[in-house]
């Protein structure tokens, strides 16, 4: 039996130029009913430069979102066309527009990606590292412990790791980085599509230097891109084992030897403890 609600559309906009929306994102905002978005001011600027008016906007960002979602969906159970956009790029990529397209399925409604403009993506691309295998992060967490565990948990993977970060923690972060993957290539992608887009490039070291010298730069949105440069280490089970042993007879706790060991050979404290809880001798 054919459903007889509205469908639900993915719709990607600019994350800059607002000449980067495609064809298809364009004939889908025209023809939906409601358009489901973050700042509504900021998303009639998008729709007035393409003639695009009469439309029903409805504010969706967090932590309004719990709220709005009943909403939304009354509307496609009505039979009611929505696209949901977000201020600039992909919905549901560092948003919280996956919790209204997980309703939205168990609610039986039809979901249509409109994909286009990924900061992301398009930093990578242009970075020059490496892209057969790479990490999006989105915005880290502000605490300094969990900030680090995420790091060092996905930088060990040696892929090309993709995170946003703000102007005024950006070097924070930086630096963090150079602590735990000292031998990094960075590439800092700022302002990507908009006027004073830039790309610095280099060793950790050389790009934290040059952000230093150049505070001026350090306006607007950031991408950062590195590659950890991990050394690979040919770390077998019983090394690890027999390490712990040595160091127990120390004195040392089982959580004091999993940071040593997650240290020494660059791998996931939580990783360590789990072997060592199985396999440490009494």
């Amino acid at each position: 039996m054919k459903s007889n609600n509205g469908k639900l559309y993915i719709v990607a906009t600019p994350i800059g130029n607002l000449k980067d929306i495609t064809l298809r994102a364009l004939e889908v905002l025209k023809s939906v009913d409601v358009i489901a978005c973050e700042d509504t001011r900021v998303s009639k600027k998008l729709l007035n430069s393409y003639d695009i008016g009469n439309k029903t906007l409805i504010s969706y960002y967090e932590p309004k979102e719990e709220r709005i979602i009943p909403k939304i969906i009354e509307l496609l159970k009505d039979g009611k066309d929505v696209a949901l956009i977000s201020d600039a790029g992909t919905p549901s990529i560092s948003d919280p527009g996956y919790k209204l397209i997980k309703r939205s399925i168990e609610e039986g409604i039809e979901i249509i990606p409109i994909p286009g403009a990924f900061a992301g993506l398009s930093g990578l691309v242009a970075s020059g590292l490496p892209t057969d295998k790479f990490i999006f992060i989105g915005f880290l967490p502000n605490k300094e412990g969990k900030k680090r565990e995420i790091l060092k948990k996905f930088g060990s993977l040696n892929s090309t790791v993709i995170l946003y970060e703000s102007p005024n923690r950006v070097l924070k972060t930086l630096n963090l980085i150079k602590e735990l993957f000292p031998n990094s290539d960075v590439v800092i992608a700022k302002e990507i599509t908009k006027l004073y887009e830039r790309f610095i490039r280099g060793k950790i070291g050389d790009v934290i230097q040059e952000l230093k010298e150049n505070r001026d730069i350090i306006k607007g949105e950031f991408v950062i891109l590195f590659f950890p440069n991990v050394e690979e280490k040919d770390i077998s089970l019983e090394q690890i084992i027999e390490k712990a042993n040595t160091l127990k007879k120390t004195g040392l706790k089982i959580k004091d030897i999993s940071k040593i060991l997650a240290k020494e050979f660059n791998l996931h404290k939580k990783d360590i403890y789990k072997i060592l809880i199985k396999n440490l001798k009494d």
